[in-house]
């Protein structure tokens, strides 16, 4: 009778364990879309956060300001003579200068004077607006392309270049600048 009794009772406990653990939503089915499962969470009430939700003041309205065509403003727009003088002296020198940082393009450096020389002849003839300088400081002969001012316009120009001279580089160099543009 105790056996029977132990053993009911260990049925029952394991019997409301598996109820327990029991899904409470009908498992799908492998071959067919898993339409059942959204349709119930879509009907599931959320769950109400708003209690953990911050609380702010409203904020109180600014003090009302006086419109703007209310308060006139007069242009003071007076600029005496020491100010024009300097800006007259700044626009002079600024005239005179000739030479600005920027960049050249190295499009040779070697030992040979015709290779510079139809390097040279390639790049003007494809690109005429293009300067070109040729040094030579024995042994070396070197071909600089170009005045540019900025490095955007210099890497521009090196894509053009690099076709007519592969191991064409960027050099920092102090430029000449064309006044005529100005």
């Amino acid at each position: 009778m105790k056996l029977l009794l132990l053993r009911n009772v260990l049925l029952l406990s394991v019997l409301f364990s598996l109820g327990a653990c029991a899904a409470s939503a009908p498992a799908a089915s492998t071959t067919a879309p898993d339409t059942t499962r959204q349709a119930t969470t879509a009907t599931l009430p959320a769950e109400d956060l708003s209690r953990y939700r911050p609380v702010f003041n409203a904020p109180k309205p600014a003090a009302a300001l006086p419109p703007k065509a209310a308060v006139a403003v007069t242009p003071v727009n007076h600029v005496n003579a020491q100010v024009e003088q300097r800006l007259r002296d700044q626009a002079f020198t600024n005239q005179n200068v000739k030479y600005a940082q920027g960049f050249r393009i190295l499009a040779y450096v070697g030992m040979e004077r015709e290779q510079a020389m139809s390097i040279r002849r390639e790049v003007i003839s494809r690109y005429p607006e293009e300067t070109d300088y040729i040094t030579f400081k024995q042994p070396l002969y070197r071909l600089w392309v170009g005045d540019y001012l900025t490095r955007l316009e210099a890497e521009a120009a090196l894509l053009r270049i690099r076709p007519l001279a592969p191991k064409a580089e960027l050099q920092p160099a102090q430029v000449l600048l064309n006044k005529t543009s100005f």
